[in-house]
């Protein structure tokens, strides 16, 4: 899934920010996995945790610019 982010939640528009990808992990060890390796260099801006809405969940931008969001839903942590 893509979405994309303009106005207040954007700082500064620039080609490569203003979206944001999605995945979907199909288990937490799968979410840690993902997160390490594609946050690496980057900035994290939420770290892999429990969220309020109950699923865990994590976002950061990669060493490219781009913006990741992860999650693992709740009835796949096990």
């Amino acid at each position: 899934m893509g979405a994309d982010v303009t106005g207040y939640m954007a700082e500064r528009t620039v080609f490569g920010n203003n979206f944001s990808i999605y995945i979907e992990a199909v288990n937490k060890e799968e979410a840690d996995r993902l997160f390490a390796g594609l946050s690496a260099d980057g900035q994290v801006m939420m770290p892999m945790s429990v969220a309020h809405w109950g699923d865990y969940f994590g976002m950061f931008t990669d060493k490219f610019g781009v913006n990741w969001l992860l999650n693992c839903a709740r009835q796949h942590m096990g």
